[in-house]
């Protein structure tokens, strides 16, 4: 009976190995996605990676208002703040596939 138990815990360990190194195949996936938000009916663009890293900024010179910096701003910020959403939206469903149906206490 032990015999068997032992099997069982083997197949399993090799199965946890196994959706491991998927689970960092897919990590590393996102790194290299890059994921753009827009603001401003697309005035700013803000791109970043899967790992929410900040790799380009466009500016639409039409948005540039030296009266009303403040605007300017709040384009760059909601752009950049539409990215992270996505990122974490493409995270989300990236990942949650090796944690559906695990009942995770976290």
């Amino acid at each position: 009976m032990q015999r068997g138990g032992m099997g069982n815990m083997q197949n399993m360990m090799k199965q946890m190995q196994k959706m491991q190194k998927k689970m960092q195949e897919a990590q590393e996936e996102l790194g290299e996605k890059k994921i753009e938000g827009t603001a401003g009916g697309g005035m700013v663009s803000v791109t970043i990676t899967g790992q929410k890293e900040v790799v380009e900024v466009k500016i639409n010179p039409e948005a540039v208002d030296p009266e009303d910096v403040e605007m300017l701003q709040d384009l760059v910020l909601a752009a950049t703040n539409d990215a992270l959403k996505k990122v974490d939206e493409l995270t989300n469903n990236t990942m949650g596939q090796f944690t559906k149906g695990m009942n995770l206490p976290f």
